[in-house]
């Protein structure tokens, strides 16, 4: 867990992941305490455990039983409430990292401190890592090394230290922690990790062997819930990093401004791919097309400012399309402010 949370911090924040797993808290989720609504199909986690839902891996792990729970749902999806916790950190994704392109989506509304954030470790050297698109009421923080633009924003990149701290190789670990930290807030969107890996390098943070990744739900002495879909998307590949801190300078670089003008993702067997077509002084269009299931549902996410002004080839609701005879769709969007971003969308 992180070290950098803002009131005082317990002693032993985050055990092994197998020393966990060897002594599974026997605690069950005392009635009343967290009630958490989840689909027929779900899956309600309240002991520190590790294991595949949907076709992802997920982590759960707490030092405070009976205060989180979580709802491992269909494909990417996965549901959080906590209530008074110590720390925790639950999420899904993958049981070896890369730099791969994680597309998210959903609801993240933390009453205190807490973090949604790309996470993950690596074994040789021991590091751990995060990328944080949003927080509660304590923005990470550490020795500031630079930035990294990618996605369409721009992250603070920090490097902190853990010295006889928990971590996946045991209770007593010293390890660097990076992070890059979103400048703006966001809760849906693509984070390219490789962008990230690659501006952390520049500045001499080296990674070693990938562990775990997942798109993370963290919280400490708080309340709260999120609701988080996870998936792969297209990479960004025009992210740069700046220099700062005593690294001096690194690569100037510009990176996208929004969405590709063309991508997909996967989740579940289904897959959705999206190109931008025509556009008009206030709007343009995008053609999207699914894969994998003739029964479909997707949902597309505008960016800020963005809007739906019409659509054809499926059935509307709201921001959410169902097949009408075809398994392609197009929708027109008011640019507003998002001028470059393409929406995106995930299929279920």
């Amino acid at each position: 867990m992180t070290d950098t949370f803002a009131p005082a911090r317990p002693s032993t924040r985050r055990r092994s992941l197998r020393a966990a797993l060897g002594t599974v808290a026997v605690g069950a989720l005392v009635a009343g305490t967290v009630a958490l609504a989840t689909p027929a199909s779900a899956a309600t986690i309240t002991t520190n455990q590790t294991g595949t839902s949907g076709g992802y891996w997920f982590s759960f792990w707490t030092d405070s039983p009976g205060t989180v729970s979580s709802g491992m749902n269909d494909g990417g999806n996965y549901t959080t409430q906590w209530q008074n916790t110590g720390n925790f950190v639950i999420g899904k994704g993958w049981q070896t990292g890369t730099g791969r392109a994680v597309s998210y989506s959903g609801q993240f509304n933390p009453s205190g401190n807490a973090y949604l954030t790309l996470y993950g470790w690596t074994n040789g050297p021991l590091v751990e890592y995060y990328i944080v698109d949003s927080w509660g009421t304590y923005r990470p923080t550490g020795t500031f090394k630079g930035t990294v633009t990618s996605d369409g924003g721009t992250y603070d990149i920090y490097e902190t230290t853990r010295v006889n701290a928990p971590s996946i190789e045991g209770n007593s670990s010293t390890f660097k922690q990076f992070w890059s930290v979103r400048q703006s807030k966001r809760v849906g969107g693509t984070i390219t990790a490789q962008n990230h890996f690659d501006a952390w390098a520049s500045k001499g943070m080296q990674l070693g062997r990938q562990n775990y990744q997942i798109m993370a739900t963290e919280g400490y002495q708080s309340s709260g819930s999120s609701n988080i879909t996870v998936g792969t998307g297209s990479a960004d590949n025009g992210g740069g990093n700046n220099g700062g801190g005593n690294n001096g300078g690194g690569n100037n670089g510009g990176g996208n401004t929004g969405g590709n003008n063309s991508g997909s993702n996967t989740n579940n067997g289904c897959t959705v791919s999206w190109t931008r077509g025509e556009e008009w002084g206030d709007r343009f269009n995008v053609t999207y097309t699914v894969s994998g299931r003739s029964s479909w549902s997707v949902t597309v996410y505008p960016n800020s400012g963005q809007s739906v002004q019409s659509s054809w080839g499926a059935n509307r609701s709201g921001n959410t399309f169902t097949p009408s005879g075809s398994n392609s769709f197009g929708v027109t969007y008011y640019k507003n402010s998002g001028t470059n971003y393409i929406p995106w969308g995930i299929c279920s």
